[in-house]
């Protein structure tokens, strides 16, 4: 490509990111940054391009290169605001979309990308409001419709959102985020349903994108299971989920090494040893597990009662864990600071969780925190919280596994996209959970079976409550009808009141599953 020119490189670059074809846009984009390293377009839409990869901080550098060149530009001002976003650095995103909103006050992606950003912050009805601003200048904007039915899904809005969904089909019938949004929100009921034969239809054309073709691929895994046609339906779930696994990296090395080190760390004498230095606050209600294990459902049963707020899948305890630095500036991974560590240093991890779960609900006596990976940080919080409560949700590991590989999930759980993978990733939470289980007093996890909760729910209510040292409350029974937004895949199955349906699942995927089945030890 030596002999190319600047112009005709963009020109490539351009057609192939248009069409999908990350990697060779990727190539010439980088070429042309070769010949002229302070080519605008070039680093905005690299950067663009990096982002749409998952790439995110690579992404971030670049499009904050471009700012620096051209601060006002609308458009990178919007897509530094969506990396951010996905970087979960909200303010941050925010800020920036305001400002490309200063400048142009009826920019319609600008406005829709910000009605993601204050979701994540639990502004639900700002982001309503956004999303609605957006359509006022673009009518025809079907992915505001998508995002808008997110919101109001999550609010227990629920025939509204399926009305947003058909309102971005009919604007648009070949966004395919809007049938995998669909596929979650009906039940199929036959081979003729038209979002099925479109949905059909779609993914059988050719330059179809990865992205699209994902989408579609989950959809109809949902669509063929609710038609008990788990043929087709595995074969779809099997398709989407190697398309995924190949767009995200995961380092399983890496993951197996800190479950061996924190089994290291935490041993029964250090535990022992630094037990009761940490924040004595009974605030914190921590629900964790496996991703698709029940920990929803709990959480819901819980912030029925009078005196809980939920708090939902909270990033807090990961950001304070994660960045504990010595004396000298230098940051000190966990676990390896808690071995370093003294009384003082949990009471400061203790203090500033305490601190950022109160700005959700001030007043609340208690508040939950249903991040299903916090299991990697029960030893942590059973000695920076003292006296806060931890739930240990379990089910079925088959039918979890089987759950996590039917859902494309929102961000993260890059573990769960390929049956190997997720079966050792499976074994060694069990692993982690039962090390806990021998170093930190008896008492201190209290599990709660999915199955039992299905089977028993007053009972399994009650004991609930009683760990939480909780009074009854009778509303607990009918969680269903609890008015909060929920921000998880279980969204809408926690409107519904309990059913048997999903205890067994896997059976009807058995013969499919052998590569997962062996790896949990189960394979006949």
């Amino acid at each position: 490509m030596k002999g190319t020119s600047v112009k005709e490189l963009m020109a490539r670059a351009t057609v192939a990111h248009r069409h999908g074809r990350l990697l060779e846009a990727e190539r010439f984009y980088s070429q042309a940054l070769d010949k002229q390293p302070d080519l605008w377009d070039a680093q905005h839409l690299l950067g663009v391009l990096l982002g749409q990869q998952g790439r995110y901080q690579e992404a971030l550098a670049l499009v904050r290169t471009a700012l620096k060149t051209k601060p006002d530009a609308v458009g990178a001002l919007t897509n530094y605001g969506l990396i951010l976003h996905h970087l979960r650095k909200y303010e941050g995103a925010l800020a920036a979309f305001d400002k490309a909103l200063a400048i142009c006050p009826d920019d319609a992606l600008a406005l829709n990308n910000r009605g993601g950003v204050l979701s994540a912050l639990g502004r639900d009805y700002d982001a309503l409001t956004s999303y609605k601003s957006a359509l006022a200048v673009k009518p025809d904007f079907a992915e505001a419709y998508n995002n808008m039915s997110n919101v109001l899904k999550e609010l227990g809005q629920l025939a509204d959102a399926e009305v947003a969904l058909l309102k971005a089909l009919e604007l648009n019938p070949k966004l395919t985020g809007v049938y995998l949004n669909l596929a979650q929100a009906k039940t199929f009921a036959s081979h003729d349903d038209p979002h099925l034969v479109a949905m059909q239809t779609l993914e059988r054309e050719k330059g179809l994108s990865t992205n699209d073709r994902m989408h579609l691929h989950f959809a109809l895994g949902k669509a063929y299971a609710d038609l008990k046609d788990h043929g087709w339906a595995f074969d779809h779930l099997l398709k989407g989920n190697t398309l995924k696994r190949a767009r995200i990296t995961y380092d399983e090395a890496a993951t197996i090494a800190l479950t061996e080190q924190i089994q290291s760390v935490f041993t029964r004498t250090l535990v022992t040893s630094m037990a009761g230095h940490g924040n004595a606050s009974s605030v914190p209600i921590f629900i964790l597990g496996f991703p698709r294990s029940g920990t929803t459902l709990i959480e819901q049963i819980l912030a029925s009662h009078r005196d809980v707020h939920g708090g939902g899948e909270l990033q807090i305890l990961n950001d304070i864990v994660t960045a504990v630095y010595k004396r000298d500036g230098s940051l000190v991974p966990y676990p390896d600071f808690v071995a370093l560590a003294d009384g003082g240093v949990l009471r400061t991890i203790g203090d500033l969780y305490v601190a950022q779960l109160q700005k959700l609900r001030p007043q609340a006596k208690h508040i939950t925190d249903k991040m299903p990976q916090n299991f990697f940080f029960a030893g942590v919080i059973h000695l920076a919280l003292q006296n806060a409560r931890i739930i240990h949700v379990v089910r079925d590991p088959v039918d979890t596994c089987v759950s996590c590989f039917s859902t494309l999930f929102a961000v993260g759980q890059h573990q769960t996209y390929d049956l190997v993978e997720l079966g050792r990733y499976y074994r060694r939470y069990q692993g982690l959970m039962a090390h806990w289980r021998c170093v930190l007093p008896k008492e201190r996890i209290f599990e709660v079976s999915y199955e039992q909760i299905i089977s028993n729910l007053e009972k399994e209510v009650r004991l609930i409550l009683a760990h939480c040292d909780l009074d009854w409350d009778p509303h607990c029974l009918e969680f269903h009808k609890t008015h909060r937004a929920v921000r998880t895949t279980s969204a809408r199955q926690v409107r519904q009141p309990l059913y048997r349906s999903s205890i067994g699942r896997w059976r009807a995927y058995e013969s499919y599953l052998g590569p997962l089945l062996a790896e949990l030890n189960l394979a006949h």
